[in-house]
Parts: C-alpha cells; sequence; structure tokens
C-alpha cells in the first residue's frame, strides 16, 4: 500500500465508558407505545449535550409529554449530574397525575438514583425505562433533540452558554406553540438514524 501511495480509511473506535452502578431500574412498561390520549399521562425524558465554540459544554434536560406533543419542562446546566434532572422534575410535580402518569427515561445515571427514584415515589409516579442500548425505546424524546438541533443549534455559533440558553428558550416556545407539522415533527426515527445522531 505504500508504493502505490494509499491507506486504509479507519473509523475511529469508540470511547470505552465504565458503567456506573445501577441503584434503582425498572421495567420497559411504555414498550415503545408512544401515543397518549391526553396530557400527563405518558411523558419522556431525557439529556443532550451542547459544545460551545469555546470548547466547554452544555447540558440540556426536558420532559416532553405525549399527550400534548410538547415540551413541559427543561432545565439546562454545565454539569450533567443529578440536580439538572431533579431540578426539571420539579416544573411537573404539581401537574402529574399520582398512580398514572408515566415517565419514561433511559437507564443513565441520573434517572437509575436514589435521589430520581425519591421522586418517583413521592409523587405516585409510574416509572419506565429503556432497555440497555435501545435508544429507539425513548424514540420521540430522541427525535426532537435531532430537531432541535437540525433548526436551531447547527445553523449558529454559540460562545457563551448565556446566549445558547436564550435560543433554546426561544426555539422551545416556538416548537410548542407555533411549530405546525405532522405530530409536531415527531416521527419516531429509526435505529440507523439515532446511531446518526448520536454520533
Amino acid at each position: 500500500m505504500n508504493i502505490m501511495g494509499i491507506q486504509a480509511v479507519i473509523r475511529r473506535k469508540r470511547k470505552n465508558y465504565i458503567h456506573h452502578k445501577v441503584a434503582h431500574s425498572a421495567e420497559n412498561i411504555l414498550d415503545r407505545n408512544f401515543w397518549a390520549d391526553n396530557p400527563m399521562e405518558k411523558l419522556l425524558t431525557d439529556v443532550t449535550e451542547f459544545k460551545l465554540t469555546n470548547g466547554t459544554k452544555r447540558y440540556l434536560s426536558a420532559i416532553l409529554d405525549l399527550g400534548s406533543k410538547k415540551i413541559v419542562a427543561y432545565q439546562t446546566s454545565n454539569c450533567n449530574d443529578n440536580p439538572l434532572v431533579l431540578n426539571t422534575m420539579k416544573q411537573i410535580t404539581d401537574a402529574v397525575k399520582p398512580k398514572t402518569t408515566l415517565i419514561h427515561s433511559d437507564r443513565g445515571s441520573q434517572y437509575t438514583s436514589h435521589a430520581f427514584k425519591k421522586v418517583v415515589q413521592d409523587n405516585g409516579l409510574v416509572h419506565s425505562m429503556s432497555r440497555v442500548s435501545k435508544c429507539i425505546d425513548n424514540g420521540p424524546m430522541e427525535g426532537f433533540w435531532g430537531t432541535l438541533k437540525v433548526e436551531m443549534f447547527n445553523l449558529e455559533t454559540f460562545n457563551t452558554p448565556k446566549y445558547l440558553d436564550q435560543k433554546i428558550k426561544e426555539y422551545i416556545k416556538f416548537f410548542n406553540n407555533q411549530r405546525v407539522t405532522l405530530d409536531m415533527g415527531l416521527a419516531i426515527p429509526t435505529d440507523e438514524e439515532i446511531l446518526e445522531l448520536l454520533a
């Protein structure tokens, strides 16, 4: 190959992540049934990451209501930790229906923590979790992240957390109240589309 002046194109290896110890887990009760007749019946939640031009990261935690097709709570932070997720949950506790409202998440450390379990129990929520390495189990939430990044984040340059937070607020307001498409653009992405979004 050296003589011919060519070289193989090798894909970069994915990082080997150290899996955290799960304190609490739940079954996949949602089971990809993403239809809800009423608001606050089925909620999806997750955290996504944004990389700023100055090299820092900003995290967004959000809750998507499958009944209203709206983002009903969100919180930003420089840290992807328990307070980020718990502060997001505080925004919906007055509106949930005990023993009826289902909250679905992945198996991230924030959602398997003692603190999150307490919030679930104290508010009578039904907790559902995606299966291991099955992003499609939280498909509409992943779809929202993709839509947010394509329609907002990828179109501008973000140098500061303040400006990013401002644009996130504006976009979520637009998404909830003005963006008119079939299912508000929440078509369930395929496994391939999710992997492309996460790459």
